[in-house]
């Protein structure tokens, strides 16, 4: 066994990581800006990023996460995630074994996973801000980040990505002549990074320099104050038992929508047909009608993934109030109530991303990457790594808009059919904006001791971008 002595020395070691990444970060910026008469440009990225954190991210969270926490509640409330939970229990038990299979966190994290791997970014962030906010009350060290919290952070950094549509789309409206072709790719990428990152955090977490302090170190007060699981699950209220009008309304329900699902996939041109009569017959002649897409043209498997993304927030909004109306619950009300926290997490996050989006916005303004790039290209080239890829593969954990803009710059330069396209639409498909995702779900819940979370992150990413370099070389030659 360690020391509690060791143990207070492994936890400082855990707790001085992004410290001294977040310091290397401004410092290098300054520097090279210095070396390269770029200063200026430090200067507008820090201040351009603290904008961005601001009035960008933050601000335009607050409707989202009221939105989102307000179906959760009627979803918790209803019963329904602990429904959800217990069908996954034993994935989830080996996944998150300091979870009780009961917990609200259980079915917050499912619903979470279920919109990243849908490519539901609007939805799965609420949603997992929610989850951080469950797992919280299990935290008995607060400020530390848990085992569980952990592999929340993982999961979503290395989510199994079922289809790529930022990335598809750029290679779309760049001319691509088959921009889904890098969805097998980033699902094959996707599968290599979520099990490295799933590996890595059960491995990681038994080291010494990323165990968490023990319990009794956490302040009384503050540990007092966190309600416990049983306590929080305990408090709700059972809700009333499904009538037989009620089963027969939610079959009813399913039913249509199966329909509508096997409509779309088979016959897409016949529903968009008939939906753009039924528009002409509903809405004057001065609305608009919805944009017609390229869905008749793709396979089964992309039609079904790309229906399942069209489907899936509609359903939830319909399917939550109805469900839990179906079983007593006031749903007005208790939307009203779990939407009230949606102000207080969107504004928790802000000193977090100005923290992080500030040393990025600095490193960037100084000409940090293409330094990087020109140095390591020596190294790369040999090892059938393109060094145009080398800028998006170091943005990506940083900063998903920039990532972004990098990714449709190297399309436009070198063809949106080629094969360096295709990695980086594979490559943005298949990562995630890491430090972005830390800073938000760990920011919201006050959680400064991230411990192994960033190490099990990074690997997955590289692992991630490793695999869609490999696979593509693969498949595309």
């Amino acid at each position: 066994m360690f020391s509690l002595a060791g143990e207070k020395s492994a936890a400082n070691t855990a707790r001085a990581m992004l410290n001294y990444l977040w310091l290397a970060l401004v410092s290098l910026a300054v520097l090279i800006g210095a070396a390269t008469g770029r200063l200026p440009e430090v200067t507008a990225g820090a201040f351009s990023m603290a904008e961005t954190a601001v009035m960008k991210i933050a601000l335009p969270l607050v409707g989202v996460m009221a939105l989102w926490l307000g179906l959760m509640r009627l979803a918790e409330r209803s019963g329904l995630v602990q429904q959800l939970a217990r069908l996954l229990r034993p994935v989830m038990r080996w996944l998150f074994p300091d979870v009780p299979a009961d917990h609200p966190a259980q079915g917050s994290m499912l619903m979470n996973m279920a919109a990243n791997m849908l490519g539901l970014s609007n939805a799965a962030t609420p949603l997992g801000l929610r989850a951080m906010r469950d797992l919280e009350t299990l935290n008995r060290t607060p400020g530390t980040a848990t085992d569980a919290m952990v592999m929340f952070l993982a999961i979503n950094t290395s989510s199994i990505q079922l289809i790529p549509a930022t990335a598809i789309a750029i290679l779309a409206a760049q001319g691509s002549k088959d921009p889904t072709a890098i969805v097998g790719t980033a699902l094959l990428a996707t599968t290599f990074s979520s099990i490295a990152g799933i590996g890595a955090v059960k491995w990681l977490q038994s080291w010494r320099a990323f165990r968490a302090a023990p319990a009794d170190d956490a302040p009384a007060s503050a540990t007092a104050a966190l309600p416990s699981a049983e306590a929080e699950t305990v408090a709700l209220p059972e809700p009333a038992p499904l009538t037989p009008a009620g089963k027969t309304t939610l079959a009813l329900l399913g039913a249509a929508f199966a329909a509508l699902f096997v409509w779309i996939v088979v016959a897409p041109q016949s529903y968009r047909d008939a939906a753009s009569a039924l528009h002409h017959a509903i809405f004057p002649a001065n609305v608009a009608a919805p944009a017609a897409d390229a869905s008749a043209t793709q396979g089964v498997f992309l039609r079904v993934i790309g229906t399942l993304s069209l489907m899936a927030v509609p359903l939830m909004l319909l399917f939550f109030p109805l469900y839990a109306a179906l079983r007593r619950v006031k749903i007005y009300e208790e939307f009203i109530e779990g939407a009230k926290d949606g102000f207080g997490v969107a504004t928790r996050v802000v000193p977090f991303l100005v923290a992080i989006l500030v040393a990025i916005g600095m490193f960037r303004g100084a000409g940090g990457i293409e330094a990087m790039k020109s140095l390591l290209a020596p190294v790369l080239v040999p090892l059938g790594f393109p060094p145009d890829l080398l800028p998006l593969a170091l943005v990506r954990p940083l900063s998903g808009s920039a990532s972004l803009a990098m990714f449709s710059e190297l399309v436009q330069t070198t063809g949106a059919d080629s094969l360096v396209s295709r990695m980086a639409g594979t490559i943005y498909g298949s990562t995630e904006t890491t430090f972005y995702v830390i800073a938000v779900y760990f920011g919201s819940v006050g959680i400064r001791r991230t411990r192994h979370a960033v190490a099990a992150g990074l690997f997955a990413d590289f692992v991630g971008i490793v695999a869609s370099v490999a696979i593509c070389r693969l498949m595309f030659g």
